[in-house]
């Protein structure tokens, strides 16, 4: 009932706008009633949402539960909210590098791969993993060598996920599994490899068994990690024989200098000890071909000889006893001169062959014999020629 209409009965002083009865304006004003406020929100939103007042009784046919219940278009609000909710949820996308393992009630399903996907949370879940990103990481410990000596060793891992099915089922922590498995490979090839190597040029080798024997545990673990990289950087000796160790390095350094030397020494004196070893094989073999050649033509000449001899003896006889003196008197500086039956034999010096044997005198002394003078030559000279001709005379 508006506040304007007439009406009886007890409750006709409410009706005042102003808070007064009809016998009681210009009394004290109270506050406003909240129950009202509250009953007047509730019927604007059952207004809203298709409900009617609520009647007289009380009743409201619309709501849920009762006159105080939940109305339905609140549940259907509701419900349509959770259905968004869950479908956000539920979909999802996979990039190209990676892929996504989905389990249906907590046993494997199914691999997907990139593109725009669906599951059922929660009665299946997700798994979705990079598995072309290569991870890194690096750890470092004190290892004892194969030459009972301790050294300390870097290694940085490099590795991806390969099956990513193993990855999320087979191990509970792929990772922490992972620098187990690393761990028991380096120490496995750094325990049998000597301490020098270990330090010096061994590391390369040693990253590569490293690699094979990690992949092997990781395959047997089936982990569905892939090593891609073992990387053992440079490792020490530790500090209490740092100074000792390095001694040892530079006198290996110093041995190699000295075998690189050695080795271009052999290298410059070995092909020159060869070449003179050539030039006298080639020597002799020409000495050798020189003296048969001289040989056979000897027998060949006696041959013709022998032919002549036949022939004429005599005349033959001769004529190789006055080569056989030419020869022999060609080579000698002294004529002896015969005069005949009952004369003395003269010794004869010739000039020419006395000042040849004087200049050669003189050119073996050198320069510190001093030379003759004109005089003192042309004296001798004429001094030699008397005593010859008085020899010529007797």
């Amino acid at each position: 009932m508006a506040w304007n209409e007439p009406g009886g009965g007890n409750n006709s002083n409410d009706q005042d706008p102003w808070g007064s009865g009809g016998g009681k304006r210009g009394g004290k004003q109270g506050p406003p009633d909240l129950d009202d406020a509250l009953r007047k929100l509730q019927d604007s939103l059952n207004s809203l949402f298709g409900s009617s007042k609520r009647g007289s009784g009380g009743n409201g046919g619309d709501r849920i539960g009762g006159g105080g219940g939940i109305p339905k278009g609140l549940w259907a609000i509701a419900g349509l909210v959770v259905l968004g909710v869950w479908l956000f949820n539920a979909v999802y996308m996979v990039d190209e590098q990676e892929q996504a393992v989905i389990l249906r009630f907590g046993e494997y399903d199914r691999t997907v791969g990139s593109g725009l996907h669906l599951y059922f949370p929660p009665v299946e879940r997700k798994f979705q993993r990079n598995v072309t990103q290569v991870r890194s990481y690096r750890q470092q410990g004190q290892m004892l060598t194969e030459d009972e000596n301790i050294v300390e060793v870097p290694v940085a891992i490099q590795y991806r996920i390969s099956n990513l099915e193993n990855f999320v089922l087979m191990v509970e922590d792929p990772e922490t599994s992972l620098r187990h498995a690393t761990e028991s490979a380096v120490r496995h090839v750094v325990g049998s490899t000597p301490m020098h190597q270990v330090l010096t040029e061994g590391r390369e080798q040693m990253a590569v068994e490293v690699t094979e024997r990690l992949q092997r545990y990781l395959d047997s673990y089936n982990t569905g990690i892939a090593v891609t990289q073992v990387n053992i950087e440079n490792a020490q000796a530790p500090a209490e024989v740092q100074d000792a160790f390095d001694d040892v390095i530079r006198a290996k350094e110093d041995e190699v200098r000295e075998r690189n030397q050695a080795e271009a020494y052999a290298n410059g004196v070995i092909p020159e000890a060869r070449g003179k070893a050539q030039r006298m094989l080639e020597e002799a073999n020409g000495y050798h071909d020189e003296v048969i050649a001289r040989a056979e033509g000897e027998a060949k000449r006696f041959d013709l000889l022998v032919e002549q001899y036949r022939i004429a003896p005599e005349v033959l006889r001769e004529r190789m006893y006055l080569d056989t003196m030419q020869d022999v008197m060609s080579n000698s500086s002294k004529i002896l001169v015969s005069g005949g039956e009952g004369n003395n034999n003269l010794l004869y010096l010739p000039l020419d062959k006395l000042m040849q044997q004087s200049s050669a005198t003189s050119s073996a002394s050198g320069a510190s014999a001093p030379t003759m003078s004109q005089n003192d030559s042309s004296r001798s000279n004429s001094s030699q020629q008397r005593d010859l001709r008085s020899r010529e005379s007797r």
